[in-house]
This record gives C-alpha cells, structure tokens and sequence, in this order.
C-alpha cells in the first residue's frame, strides 16, 4: 500500500479512476458514525477533487448541508484499488452541476435530469491511499 499527495497522482491511477468502475463514499458524521453508499464519481485532476453528482433528497446530500464532513471514495477492482480522502461539501450550483453531470456522462453514461434538485458533492482531496500498481513508486 501507498499513502501520497493528490500532487503525486500518477498516469495510472488516472487511468483506473476513468474506467468504469462503482465505489463507495463513506461520511463521518459529527458524532463519529459512518454512513456509507455506493457512488460514481469523477476525480478532477487539475483541481484534485472528486466529484459526486447526487440530488437533494439523498442522505449524503442531507448530511452535508448541515455542514461539511470528513470523507472516504473507495474504488475497487481486483488487487487494483484507490482510497481518496478528504473534507467534503455539497453544492446546488448550476455550474458547478452542469460541470459533474457532464464529467458524469463521460465516464458513465448521461444521468436522469434532477433540475432543480441537482446536487454536487466536491471532495478537496487531502491523502490518497492505493495499491503499488497505481502509486508514484510501484
């Protein structure tokens, strides 16, 4: 296992976070409990976020707009796997939703219209955790 910068991320693990694949985004409530679901999501290289589109009615959303929280996106394939750690907030911002949704359909497919009830969880990355293969020095 490697523990590096989103600074450090190198072209593989780029990679492996374009492929299809789901994770799992886990929020550590104020009171120290997890609640954890599985997500797409999309890593923003130039800005090292990630991105989760997501829509006002979801827990996760619920949970982050009382605040923001301490948060995990864990993907998963094989003995290829990547931990993204970080604060995360939610976002109802049409530029910031038309942006995710797009970054969305690209690496997925295009999501049901939500309007109005749009929602973009960001993850400032602080730490990423992965396997050997996909870190600065394998």
């Amino acid at each position: 296992m490697a523990v590096f910068s989103p600074q450090q991320v190198v072209p593989a693990l780029v990679d492996f976070v374009t492929e299809r694949h789901l994770a799992i985004l886990t929020l550590v409530r104020s009171d120290g409990r997890p609640h954890s679901t599985p997500i797409g999501f999309m890593w923003d290289d130039e800005s090292k976020e990630v991105k989760i589109i997501t829509w006002s009615g979801s827990l996760k959303t619920r949970l982050l707009e009382k605040g923001d929280l301490v948060g995990s996106v864990a993907q998963v394939d094989g003995g290829r796997w990547v931990t993204f750690e970080g604060v995360c907030s939610v976002s109802s911002d049409p530029d910031v939703c038309e942006d995710a949704v797009a970054r969305y359909a690209k690496r997925y497919s295009p999501p049901k219209d939500r309007g109005a009830d749009r929602r973009v969880i960001t993850m400032a990355v602080s730490q990423i955790l992965a396997s050997n293969s996909l870190s600065p020095n394998p």
